[in-house]
């Protein structure tokens, strides 16, 4: 039986804004496992949904770069805030991303590409962390490109020019207006910041993923007691209520939500001049995914002090 910690409970409540005492008794079911306690939660009606992304732990920013037809993406962690808001340390996230245009996007790659003044960018990430005195690292980098069209940029929490706490990169295949082309992929860059999509359509979303929310529908809806016929009909539109929730282009327009991504695209054809393509996008949230420690104070102090 695992020991169900008050750290548990919380990250759970976190994730699906249950109660404490659902939530601990989700954990209880499922011998503490956070991820089958969500789906647990999911099955009795208690929580709404997975918050896959968890909260931002790591501090550093997230650079941007364009040019042309190809975009790129990096994230540089710091230990702390401070040092994201040094100007030498914003310089050196804009300069790898600046970098990062003759690469392939991968972060080995990014890593030995030729830095401004002689140096590769792992040596000139090196030269930081001697200057500055904290640890630093180029944590994941990504590149979009187009034979043809334009590739739309947003960052939000913007500190600078091309950094900021979130950055979004939006693929746009066409032969038309390049300028309206570059304004429409900020429009949808703006919406993937704030939606959040898990993939560009219902084919990107990852099998485990779809078998997972199938699986909660099906039990869910079995539940009620309802024939096994029934039960397939109340998945199968479960699942199209979960696709456009999580899918770019059938998410409802931010800046439009009487329309999906996908509708607001094809309405912006006759502006453009030509069809246009969604051909991919890439979002990074500061931190994503590291979870920094945190630190109980008076904790702290008491065990200094032998109490």
């Amino acid at each position: 039986m695992a020991n169900i910690t008050a750290a548990l409970v919380k990250e759970l409540r976190d994730k699906t804004g249950a109660g404490m005492m659902d939530c601990k008794a989700a954990l209880g079911e499922v011998d503490g496992d956070v991820e089958a306690a969500i789906d647990w939660l999911r099955k009795k009606g208690l929580a709404k949904a997975a918050k896959k992304a968890g909260r931002v732990a790591a501090e550093g920013l997230i650079g941007i770069a364009v040019a042309g037809t190809k975009g790129v993406l990096v994230e540089v962690n710091s230990e702390t805030d401070f040092v994201a808001r040094n100007e030498q340390f914003q310089d050196l996230v804009r300069s790898v991303a600046q970098v990062s245009l003759s690469t392939d996007g991968d972060v080995e790659a990014v890593k030995a590409a030729a830095y401004p003044g002689g140096a590769t960018v792992a040596d000139a990430i090196s030269s930081a962390v001697a200057t500055i005195g904290e640890n630093m690292n180029l944590r994941r980098a990504a590149k979009l490109e187009v034979s043809a069209g334009a590739i739309g940029a947003y960052v939000h929490g913007s500190v600078g020019e091309g950094l900021g706490k979130i950055g979004v990169l939006v693929a746009l295949e066409s032969t038309g207006k390049a300028d309206e082309l570059a304004a429409l992929g900020r429009q949808i860059a703006m919406h993937v910041a704030a939606a959040n999509p898990q993939a560009l359509d219902a084919a990107g979303v990852d099998a485990d993923v779809i078998a997972r929310e199938r699986g909660v529908l099906a039990e869910k809806a079995a539940a009620s007691g309802k024939p096994a016929n029934v039960v397939e009909k109340i998945v199968e539109s479960g699942l199209k209520t979960f696709f456009k929730e999580v899918t770019l282009v059938e998410q409802a327009f931010i800046h439009d939500p009487s329309k999906t991504v996908a509708q607001a695209v094809k309405e912006s054809e006759g502006k453009v001049g030509a069809p246009i393509k969604i051909a991919g996008f890439v979002r990074f949230g500061l931190g994503e995914g590291v979870e920094k420690q945190e630190s109980d104070f008076a904790a702290e102090v008491a065990a200094a002090a032998g109490v």
